[in-house]
Parts: C-alpha cells; structure tokens; sequence
C-alpha cells in the first residue's frame, strides 16, 4: 500500500482549474459543512487565522469524508513546522512570503524524505502514514506531496522567473492583499496599479509550466483570473461569507 494519491496535483498538472475556499474560523464543525458544499478544495489558514497543529489536524479529520482536496498554509518556511504538518496528514502545503530561487529550493527538500530532502522520518507516529499501516509510505510519499509558494512582495515577485523553473515548486500563488500593501495601495488589491502586475505575474508563472493561483472575492475578478488560466482560484472564504450572511440577514430587520 502506497501514499494516497493527490488528486489535486495531477488537477493542477493537467491544467483542469480548480475552484477552491479559504477556511478561517479554525473549527472543525464549520470545515465539514464546507466540504460539503462542493468545492475542489478547501484551505486550511495556519497563517492568519487562530490555528495551531492539533487544531489543523481535527479539520483535516472533518474534512477526510469530503470530495474537496484539503490544503494547509503554513504560518511560515519553517522545516520544523512543514514536517509536523506534513505528519498529520497534509499533502499539499502553501508556503507563504517566498522571495527567492534558493527559499523555493529549500522548501522543495523541506516537504521531501531523504535523499531528496530533509524531511524527518516519523512514519511510524504519524497521522499521514495511516500510523505505519501503509507500509510503502516513505517510498512514495514524496510523489504525493504538492507544493505550492505565495509570492506577495515586489521583493518576491522581481525573482519570479527564478522562483517558478525550481523543480518541485508545483504551483504558484500570488497574495494580492499583501502585495497591495508593498505597492503602496494597502487593503485595495483590486486597484487598477496592483491587478496589472497580478496579471502579469499570472501569465509568467504559466509560461514556466507551473500552475498559477490566487484568492479573490471579487466575482469579477475571479473570472477574469480563470480567464488568464490560473489553474487553482480561491472564490471566498469561510468568514467573508458568514459577514456577509450575518450583515445581510441584522440589515433585513432593522
């Protein structure tokens, strides 16, 4: 018995788009509704929402009946964290504030058993091997895993090119809000000086051969993204909609 295969991987090989949602209220009860809605994938926020490891593996458990492809963001490159969150169960990782062709390659070892990286071995403990009931798990593991890098500074994106040829780098992700706030336009992604060079970066990443991805809640603005081919689009998130619901529904009886 080998890794499960990471379906959401060879979506992104193939170029099938993948239409996704941002889980930020850090609740496994809320997570399973979710992954019932019928998203390709669900992304689990370790980086700004009030998330720690424990808690990022009971959604993973919630969401393990769901058909939606689970991804976890860590809070940072940390080896140390991606081992620990690769061991409960993630097998693909989003990476955030990537800058650099070296970070990216160090990242690609992180997630990577020897010899082809430094993940540390711990099957034997480990949510992800099913607890050494899979018995070919650090084998075939490192086929399994999908890894994917925010880049979200000008810093990030002038090393760009560099950042999408590194092998093992599956696909990239552009961050909007933070890149905004580098350009100078914080909390306005949308503004016309940030989404030229959102698309541009779009198009770049394709032209490497690398999936390109990015979270908007701007229906528009998402379709337009699938427009240029990014491959993986996050739609919304979790507590975007709830603010929305909950406004809407006080507003309707004031």
């Amino acid at each position: 018995m080998s890794a499960p295969i990471n379906r959401f991987k060879q979506a992104l090989h193939n170029q099938q788009p993948q239409i996704g949602l941002w889980l930020a209220l850090a609740n496994p009860y809320s997570a399973e509704i979710c992954g019932g809605a019928g998203f390709d994938w669900l992304l689990l926020d370790g980086e700004h929402a009030p998330n720690d490891v424990p808690l990022l593996m009971q959604q993973l458990q919630a969401l393990a009946a769901s058909p939606a492809h689970t991804v976890v963001r860590a809070p940072m490159d940390a080896p140390w964290l991606i081992k620990q969150l690769l061991d409960i169960g993630a097998q693909t990782l989003l990476i955030p504030m990537v800058e650099s062709a070296a970070q990216a390659q160090a990242l690609v070892k992180a997630v990577r058993y020897p010899p082809q990286g430094i993940r540390g071995v711990g099957a034997a403990l480990a949510r992800a091997s099913a607890f050494n009931r899979t018995p070919d798990y650090l084998t075939s593991a490192n086929a399994q895993i999908c890894l994917l890098v925010q880049v979200e500074s000008r810093a990030g994106l002038a090393q760009l090119d560099a950042i999408a040829t590194i092998d093992g780098v599956d696909g990239v992700f552009i961050g909007p809000a933070d890149l905004a706030a580098d350009m100078g336009f914080p909390g306005k992604p949308g503004a016309p000086e940030v989404q030229e060079v959102v698309e541009a970066a779009l198009v770049r990443i394709q032209f490497h051969g690398k999936a390109a991805g990015i979270l908007s809640a701007d229906p528009r603005l998402c379709a337009r993204y699938l427009e240029l081919g990014a491959t993986f689009v996050a739609v919304g998130s979790d507590v975007g909609l709830l603010v929305k619901a909950t406004s809407a529904l006080a507003a309707d009886f004031r």
